[in-house]
């Protein structure tokens, strides 16, 4: 084989290379976009007409560790997940997965008993992961009842089991 043959074959087994591992690289990166976007887009709006914060898995460890003075509202039903599982320290009050334009009166009334006169205290909820809106609900209405430091968190008993950490079990 010639010198110029041998160049010519060695970049087409180079280009062949990198157009396969390329071509492969952009078809993983578009996978499912729209789907991620549709989700991150429905959340953001969430909390955009919630008016609450949000926080993250490693954030929420770190106040417990810490001690901060929180309330912690699992907002999945009892028997069917919170018993079985939840953060240590949560403690349930159920809500719906629709979002909820209106509460009755007993429901308010119990839920302002629970979350406690101190306006200011922080409350965190989640309920079982991202997609779930319970916790939007639980949040929303927190705000709603004038509750002003109140943060969803989004990963949900999901991502906390996800991540390792300790699970409360009965209760």
């Amino acid at each position: 084989m010639t010198r110029s043959l041998k160049s010519v074959c060695t970049i087409l087994v180079t280009l062949i290379f990198v157009l396969v591992f390329v071509g492969s690289s952009f078809a993983l990166w578009g996978t499912k976009e729209l789907e991620y976007e549709k989700i991150a887009v429905k959340f953001a709006r969430e909390v955009e007409r919630g008016g609450y914060k949000i926080l993250s898995t490693e954030e929420l460890k770190q106040w417990i560790d810490q001690k901060k003075d929180m309330l912690i509202v699992d907002t999945m039903p009892y028997e069917d997940s919170y018993k079985k599982q939840h953060i240590p320290g949560a403690v349930q009050f159920e809500f719906p997965i629709p979002e909820l334009t209106s509460l009755d009166d007993k429901t308010k009334e119990a839920y302002e008993k629970l979350l406690g006169n101190d306006k200011n205290r922080t409350i965190v909820i989640y309920c079982g992961f991202v997609k779930c809106t319970r916790s939007h609900n639980g949040a929303m209405w927190a705000v709603k009842l004038g509750y002003k430091n109140v943060y969803r968190y989004p990963g949900g008993i999901k991502a906390w089991k996800e991540a390792g950490y300790t699970m409360g079990k009965g209760e």
